[in-house]
């Protein structure tokens, strides 16, 4: 059903939305409706034009880069005389002098802590749960229940406990706590007893000798009685990991030592997003994302369902006790520290109208409400608290260039305000995921310099910017040897280098985009070192599992001291990032190869797309069409759209062939949701709403601004609902 409204001055609020802020939100804080509605007006009013303003200069610009290529085939290819169109368009801006930020009040685990970072849809009160709560993670549970341990020799990990599979668990993780957690001359193998005597943690070995860590200062307390720990906590490269002891459990019996597990610090932080991976479309749907957001600042959320035949609530973990070496008690967080994920300036909402009756922006939305939502936690209205040092943490996605940055400070500036908020409150993270904020990175980070507290690359929706950007080039190489190109090797180096010049070694957060593939963990595990190793001090991972996993990483490799290494190294090539992925010789590919291509994108459009639009879910596990779980969201989406858009416009293939894929992959996508009772089948009618949708974002990609898969996504989201 439409958004019905309320007036609230010159707007019309969702009627959803106002009794969402006048029940649930404003109470408890010092701020009436009256203040909020007035102030939230005169921020639309002030930014709204200026949004615009923006939006129309991307477009702008890319006309002007069109035009360009068009004008001038093959030119990319003189870097000197493109990089002078570039400069002399505006879009690569001249580079400043040397700075370093200076953002305060941030938070360890943004500042000081390298680890694993967890992005979750917070429209999933499950899934936002389970990742603020995965601060901690079983390594045995993680080992056993993946990929990380083969099944060979009777491991399987079918069915009821396994103490095949059991056994190489604890024997990976024993050899784990011996490369970081070092035992005098001895092997957690062999362990059979802890001790605390004196404030010096004593390990019995199965031989009657004790023995103690190489390392004494990595012991750092325990819980239960001093001669008979009940948990032994240790500290490596700022990262914790508890030895749990208990002989009575069935995997502590069968220890000589009584070890049950081994906890690691796992998702040092989290994104709750209320953007890629979260459908929300209108009022009803942005209540939805708030409310949780709302709950888990609140620290009240909770959410009851079914696991195994039995009814399981889940809320936010306590924090964790300990008694120190000298005796005293202290405690650590049960929880990630919690950012937040605002939508890019692109999108509308018809959650509010504005005095004409336009949709608001919703990115002007997001930033009253979720810093308005986290005043709950600044003002310590629960025991669980998420920022210790008042600062409120809002990723920002999408920016082009430094002046949407500036726009961004400067509305998060007036919602702090407007609020009673101290000035530098909230801070944001820029996510260099648009080719004009990449070029332009150094000079983004200088408008943010008193606000940033991360940036990342996402190569997802880089990569999708790189093919529309560059459109009128000529046809894009296939979507798998991307990685692989000078320009997205570069443009992960150049943001690493950016930052460490900026200063952010020891202040805020570098990041690495996701690993995708949720199931294949080993693979995962084999291969993610690349990203401390990098210089990055987190990186994305697509479970709490994955954190687990993820974090035994930074055990490995001390990232403070890869930065201080790469700090020294020359930047990464700004030419590099700017050669354009074109092919050399399209007429090489032969015409299997491109329906392969076809196929692929189309597969995962589809996939996608179907529970996007009929079921309201941004993030999916879509498995592609070799039957391997994808993590898909709207960046996914957005290469696989444009690449299609961009070989049909260079008359690759045919709209006529790729309807004809999309019909013959929705059979397939079909084929693999068939478990689903609510899945509403494509073929063979295909026309319902979703298949629509998936044909238009590939044969109308070309037009859609800055390639974004946004505006057909909530439009046929709306239709579905309203039908």
């Amino acid at each position: 059903m439409p958004d019905k409204y309320i007036n609230k001055g010159s707007l019309s609020v969702s009627i959803d939305l106002e009794a969402f802020l006048k029940s649930e939100v404003l109470p408890g804080l010092d701020l009436s409706e009256d203040h909020f509605w007035n102030s939230l007006e005169n921020i639309i009013n002030e930014f709204s034009p200026r949004n615009k303003e923006l939006l129309d200069i991307r477009e702008s610009m890319q006309g002007k880069i069109d035009a360009w290529h068009l004008a001038n085939p093959g030119g990319e290819k003189n870097l000197g005389v493109y990089k002078d169109f570039l400069k002399d368009i505006g879009y690569l801006l001249p580079e400043g002098e040397d700075f370093k930020i200076t953002t305060e009040n941030v938070d360890p685990e943004i500042s000081s802590i390298a680890g694993p970072q967890l992005v979750v849809p917070v429209m999933n009160a499950r899934f936002a749960l389970n990742a603020a709560n995965a601060r901690w993670g079983s390594l045995y549970d993680a080992l056993y229940g993946t990929d990380m341990i083969s099944e060979d020799d009777g491991a399987s990990r079918a069915g009821a406990y396994n103490p095949i599979r059991g056994d190489k668990v604890i024997e990976f993780s024993k050899n784990f706590l011996d490369e970081h957690f070092a035992l005098n001359k001895a092997s957690y193998l062999d362990v059979s007893s802890f001790c605390i005597k004196e404030g010096h943690l004593e390990v019995g070995l199965n031989n009657g000798e004790s023995v103690s860590l190489q390392n004494t200062e990595q012991f750092q307390g325990y819980q239960g009685a001093a001669d008979q720990p009940s948990a032994v906590l240790l500290k490596n490269n700022n990262l914790h990991a508890e030895i749990q002891i208990d002989p009575g459990h069935s995997v502590g019996a069968t220890d000589p030592a009584g070890i049950k597990d081994v906890l690691l610090e796992s998702a040092i932080t989290t994104i709750q997003d209320c953007e890629d991976s979260v459908a929300a479309v209108d009022g009803e749907d942005k209540v939805s994302v708030y409310r949780n957001w709302l709950g888990l600042m609140k620290g009240d959320l909770k959410e009851t369902f079914i696991k195994g035949g039995s009814e399981m609530t889940r809320s936010l973990n306590p924090d964790r006790s300990y008694i120190a070496p000298d005796g005293s008690n202290f405690q650590l967080s049960g929880r990630s520290l919690m950012l937040v994920r605002n939508v890019g300036h692109l999108m509308t909402n018809p959650a509010i109208l504005d005095q004409d009756g336009n949709e608001v922006p919703e990115g002007i939305l997001d930033a009253m409400f979720t810093i308005c939502i986290a005043m709950h936690d600044l003002n310590g209205d629960s025991g669980i608290k998420n920022s210790q040092t008042g600062s409120v943490y809002i990723v920002k996605p999408k920016m082009h260039g430094p002046d949407e940055v500036q726009f961004t400070c400067d509305l998060f500036s007036a919602v702090e305000t407007a609020l009673n908020l101290n000035q530098l409150t909230a801070k944001v993270g820029i996510m260099d995921e648009e080719r004009r904020t990449t070029v332009n990175l150094k000079e983004c980070i200088r408008i943010a310099q008193e606000r940033v507290i991360f940036i990342n690359t996402g190569f997802l929706d880089r990569t999708g910017d790189e093919i529309h950007t560059s459109m009128e080039a000529g046809p894009m190489i296939p979507k798998a040897e991307m990685k692989q190109q000078p320009w997205i090797l570069a443009y992960e180096d150049w943001n690493v280098d950016s930052g460490l010049e900026t200063g952010f070694k020891g202040n805020a957060q570098i990041g690495k985009g996701m690993w995708p593939m949720p199931d294949e963990m080993l693979n995962m595990y084999e291969t993610k070192t690349m990203h401390p190793e990098s210089g990055a001090n987190c990186a994305w991972v697509p479970s709490p599992t994955g954190a687990t996993l993820h974090a035994m990483h930074y055990h490995q490799i001390l990232v403070s001291e890869r930065q201080q290494a790469l700090i020294q190294r020359s930047k990464a090539s700004l030419d590099d990032i700017l050669t354009i992925p074109v092919m050399t010789d399209p007429q090489s590919l032969t015409s299997e190869m491109i329906q392969k291509e076809l196929d692929n994108n189309a597969q995962g459009i589809l996939g996608y797309v179907v529970r996007w639009v009929d079921q309201g879910v941004g993030c999916s596990k879509v498995p592609d069409i070799n039957n391997i779980g994808l993590m898909e969201d709207r960046a996914t989406c957005r290469i696989s759209s444009q690449h299609i858009a961009n070989w049909l416009h260079h008359s690759i293939c045919s709209e006529d062939q790729v309807i004809e894929t999309m019909k013959r992959m929705a059979a397939v996508v079909d084929q693999q949701n068939s478990g689903d009772p609510t899945y509403q089948p494509m073929a063979p009618s295909y026309d319902g709403i979703a298949f629509k949708a998936a044909c238009n974002l590939a044969i109308q990609g070309r037009v859609q601004p800055s390639g974004y898969t946004e505006p057909i996504l909530h439009e046929m989201r709306l239709k579905f609902k309203a039908s």
